[in-house]
């Protein structure tokens, strides 16, 4: 499907480009601005099909009790999808973590004037 597709036509950039699209659909502001992606990794694995990409994304919510989980990682993948040379639903890890706890302060300066935080 890719071919022998080097993982250096995807860069972590363009992920977090991409995931600046993924709207938090409660506070209407996008989830980098909000702090709610900690890390983002590219690299490369072997497939039949030649060396493709494979993203990990270290992901936070909110509150552990958050329902949007299940929705982030959907607009993720529908997002990075997107991405010429990277079949997201496949090669994309979404991993959901409380360590460290989300707390206001990881919002950009931007979004933190937004919601008056």
């Amino acid at each position: 499907m890719f071919g022998r597709m080097s993982t250096m036509n995807i860069t972590e950039s363009q992920i977090w480009d991409r995931l600046k699209t993924v709207i938090d659909p409660e506070l209407k502001l996008d989830i980098v601005s909000l702090g709610l992606i900690y890390q983002v990794t590219v690299t490369p694995i072997q497939t039949k099909a030649g060396e493709e990409p494979f993203v990990h994304i270290l992901l936070t919510l909110t509150t552990p009790g958050c329902p949007l989980s299940a929705v982030f990682e959907e607009k993720i993948k529908e997002a990075l999808d997107s991405l010429t040379g990277l079949d997201a639903y496949k090669n994309t890890e979404i991993e959901l973590t409380f360590d460290p706890p989300w707390i206001p302060d990881m919002m950009s300066e931007e979004a933190r004037a937004e919601l008056n935080v």
